[in-house]
């Protein structure tokens, strides 16, 4: 495969996931589970939308490949699948929560720095 037919393979698959995380809730969705397993009762307990909305937003993200699942009885449990996404999500929403707080406005050259480097 040549480097064009490569770079283009890298954008279109960077499209796809910016596609699948274009959805404020999908982002909450995994915020809260960031942190370990949950289920949909309790990811409807901190995320405002109805039960049938949240099942489509995590069979989503469960198909994309950024959600794990498991069955427990008739519970069934969600994790992140994808430390990459974790980290993109993580980069994004700091950056962005940072320059919404502040009073000055953050530099260009500042901005969605990733581990200090650009």
């Amino acid at each position: 495969m040549n480097a064009a037919n490569e770079e283009d393979r890298v954008f279109e698959s960077a499209a796809e996931l910016f596609g699948v995380l274009a959805t404020p809730i999908r982002l909450k969705i995994i915020s809260a589970v960031c942190h370990g397993e949950r289920n949909v009762s309790e990811l409807l307990a901190q995320i405002a939308t109805t039960q049938p909305n949240m099942s489509q937003h995590l069979s989503t993200l469960y198909r994309a490949g950024v959600l794990g699942r498991r069955r427990e009885g008739t519970q069934v449990y969600y994790r992140l699948q994808s430390e990459k996404v974790a980290m993109l999500c993580r980069a994004v929403c700091t950056q962005l929560a940072m320059e919404l707080d502040g009073d000055e406005a953050v530099p260009a050259e500042d901005r969605l720095l990733v581990g200090g480097l650009r």
